[in-house]
């Protein structure tokens, strides 16, 4: 287990974070680009052009990077950094969270609700268990990570609620897959910009397999 919670492989892309000098898997950093007027873009797709610049996804790494001006020198010119540039990366990962959650949904890889998720632990290939941060740690504890899949819990009810379009949302899960990979990736650097300090104390659970 590297830096932010992920797992290296080695068939993975690596690249160089500007603000650590540690290489790792692309799936570890979030990408930058310079965009118009010099304006320093989160590329949260991997898909704009213009040569990347590599920071962990660590809410301390990009604070640092945005407090030293360390973005000017992994661009070798001066660049602009727009107001509120963690926050807003922070709310995209969570849009991509939600989305790909919500296609899983759609093609019927994604469950939620207490019975039917201890259902799909039981029947499915899974790739995460997603409880609520704000749940019953009670009933949070009832259901474990199968061997091989996540537990993710740095999500509120509220923001799970809104991937299946429900208000509240306290247990789901993902089957494993390419959509049931990416929700993972994506929620490792959601935990990393939040900061969250670690997992379920009272289960002994945290965002890695059981």
């Amino acid at each position: 287990m590297s830096r932010g919670g992920r797992t290296k492989h080695s068939s993975e892309p690596e690249r160089r974070c500007i603000v650590t000098g540690e290489t790792g898997p692309k799936a570890g950093l979030i990408r930058f680009v310079v965009g118009p007027d010099d304006m320093i873009v989160p590329d949260l797709s991997g898909k704009l052009p213009g040569r990347g610049i590599y920071v962990s996804a660590e809410r301390e790494a990009l604070e640092k990077a945005v407090e030293k001006r360390i973005f000017s020198k992994g661009a070798k010119r001066q660049v602009v950094i727009p107001d509120g540039l963690v926050g807003g990366l922070e709310a995209g990962l969570l849009r991509r969270v939600q989305d790909t959650i919500a296609l899983a949904r759609k093609a019927g890889d994604a469950v939620c609700g207490y019975e039917k998720v201890k259902s799909a632990l039981g029947d499915w290939r899974v790739a995460a268990l997603l409880q609520a941060a704000d749940g019953s740690e009670r009933g949070k504890g009832k259901l474990w990570t199968p061997e091989g899949a996540r537990w993710i819990g740095h999500l509120s009810a509220d923001e799970l609620g809104r991937a299946f379009g429900r208000d509240r949302v306290i247990h789901a899960v993902v089957a494993a897959g390419t959509l049931g990979r990416r929700v993972v990736e994506e929620a490792a650097k959601l935990k990393g910009i939040r900061g969250f300090d670690g997992g379920d104390t009272a289960s002994g659970k945290d965002d890695r397999s059981a």
